[in-house]
């Protein structure tokens, strides 16, 4: 990520990490919108708490922009399966050693919000949903992207089965890993978002997953929670693990 205007080389080392936190919450797209030039223009960036109120103010522009430019409609590129990342890389707020074990036989999801059908879901149910595949590019806020194969339950058509409120503002996700996002919910009806039950038509591995996970090839890698095992759809912002801590709510690829 390129540096802001030279501004970390001519502050002193005791400004740098709130500086690197600027840096972090711009990275939209591929560079600074006009809303966070705009809002940082007189921030004294020496002094945290008014840094923080600077930070927060950019992020919630941009999620309305990008919310504003996101077609529902536009896909993702897909590929053919000869551009598969081999080995697909693992990726978590912990080590690959620590990925939770779910068992298969009492799993349940949980279904709750704003929904007319509330019931648990079991694996053997999902599996029985009609299935789609898709081959498509992760692409990681770290700058990192790989291509795999996807397959799954179309979200929207899950959604519609529960009898969700479409018109509701959000659906958020808790996942066994104690992990947590939410999305927009024409992000949530997108034709290539997935409730992801198979990578590379084998069953989801541990590693990217199990059981099930969401793919969202039009967001950035952190918007795709693992090992889900809750969802609910509300008007009330749910936030996430991440967006918690900073990182930009929307967060289109």
């Amino acid at each position: 990520m390129k540096r802001l205007f030279g501004m970390q080389d001519s502050l002193g080392a005791h400004s740098r990490p709130q500086i690197e936190k600027i840096e972090r919450r711009l990275f939209l797209k591929q560079g600074l919108s006009l809303g966070a030039v705009t809002l940082l223009s007189g921030c004294d960036v020496t002094d945290a708490e008014s840094v923080q109120k600077v930070l927060w103010r950019m992020s919630h522009w941009n999620d309305r922009v990008q919310a504003w430019l996101f077609d529902p409609n536009k896909l993702a590129p897909e590929f053919p399966e000869s551009r598969i990342t081999k080995p697909f890389p693992f990726n978590a707020f912990y080590s690959e050693a620590e990925v939770p074990k779910v068992d298969a036989a009492s799993y349940q999801l949980e279904v709750a919000g704003l929904v007319r059908e509330k019931k648990a879901w079991t694996l053997p149910e999902l599996y029985a949903l009609p299935q789609v595949s898709q081959v498509t590019r992760h692409i990681c806020v770290e700058g990192w992207s790989a291509i795999g194969k996807w397959s799954g339950v179309r979200f929207g058509e899950f959604l519609r089965r529960i009898g969700a409120d479409l018109t509701a503002k959000y659906v958020g996700f808790r996942c066994a890993d104690n992990y947590s996002t939410s999305i927009d919910m024409p992000t949530a009806l997108h034709p290539q978002t997935q409730l992801t039950l198979r990578f590379a038509d084998q069953i989801l591995p541990p590693q990217y997953g199990f059981p099930m996970k969401l793919r969202i090839p039009t967001k950035l890698g952190f918007k795709n929670p693992k090992h889900i095992v809750a969802l609910f759809v509300t008007n009330e912002y749910p936030g996430g693990y991440w967006e918690d801590q900073g990182y930009n709510w929307f967060s289109g690829s």
